[in-house]
């Protein structure tokens, strides 16, 4: 199969290329896919890095990301990633601001460098979640946990922490929730009863839990309304989302924080209840 231009005229907008990228994802070969998808995640890396330092994080070859700029109609990788750096740019007093206030907290902090690396990645996180602009999204999940019989709540591995803090707060709030939590491998079961006048928020990250997704789509065929909480436009959960949160994280030695999914997992609790009382 050969490459060819999607767009005669390229995006010159991050939003715009997203789109494009979004309208054409089945078109797209799986390699160039897996690229995508690491460029949606990772903005601020491709921003910065070198072709062959992209490449190697997003475990393709540097040729990858050529094709996939070409594909969508640029001259070449760098004119595709002049898009995410203006992005960066446009942001760059906020970046400035907290690098100079993390040198400064440096020179006087006592605290060990692993939570001072930790913290910083938690502060990284949250700001990115309030540069969002997801206020709309977050109206229309809280109208549909309020008006859900039961609400499903599903994450497994690392993210299962935020699931079970969301059924722990809507109960104290006087919401019915049931966590999936796929002991003894009964996730199936647990969501038996689930119909289309429940809801599931379904949580999940790169790399993808699959009793998470399939769970997910069994659900969205039965009417089940999803909210989805991941960090890609490609994620496996997009296609059945009702509503979906793409949240980027960051990380520190590796290790990603889960403050800015907590923080909206706690919004969406708080709003459902909210929403609940006007009922």
């Amino acid at each position: 199969m050969t490459d060819q231009n999607v767009s005669a005229v390229p995006p010159r907008d991050l939003g715009g290329l997203k789109a494009l990228l979004l309208e054409t994802r089945d078109t797209l070969p799986p390699r160039l896919i897996q690229a995508a998808a690491f460029a949606l995640e990772n903005p601020d890396e491709i921003a910065l890095g070198t072709a062959a330092s992209i490449a190697a994080q997003a475990s393709v070859q540097p040729s990858t990301l050529i094709r996939l700029a070409k594909r969508l109609g640029y001259s070449g990788f760098t004119a595709m990633q002049d898009v995410f750096r203006a992005e960066l740019k446009s942001n760059w007093p906020d970046y400035r601001e907290r690098v100079v206030r993390v040198q400064e907290a440096r020179k006087t902090a006592s605290l060990h460098p692993l939570i001072s690396g930790f913290a910083e990645s938690a502060i990284v996180s949250l700001e990115r979640l309030v540069s969002m602009e997801i206020d709309n999204d977050i109206r229309r999940a809280a109208r549909i946990l309020a008006r859900a019989r039961v609400v499903y709540l599903m994450g497994m591995r690392r993210v299962f922490p935020v699931s079970f803090y969301m059924a722990y707060a809507l109960g104290k709030l006087g919401l019915r929730a049931v966590l999936v939590d796929q002991v003894a491998g009964l996730g199936p079961e647990q969501l038996t009863g689930a119909g289309k006048h429940d809801a599931l928020v379904a949580v999940s990250f790169t790399p993808y839990a699959p009793m998470t997704v399939e769970l997910a789509e069994r659900a969205a065929d039965r009417g089940v309304p999803v909210i989805a909480l991941t960090d890609s436009a490609f994620s496996p959960l997009s296609p059945m989302a009702t509503v979906k949160f793409e949240i980027r994280e960051a990380d520190y030695a590796g290790f990603r924080s889960l403050s800015a999914t907590l923080c909206v997992a706690m919004t969406l609790v708080v709003a459902a209840a909210t929403e609940r009382k006007q009922i």
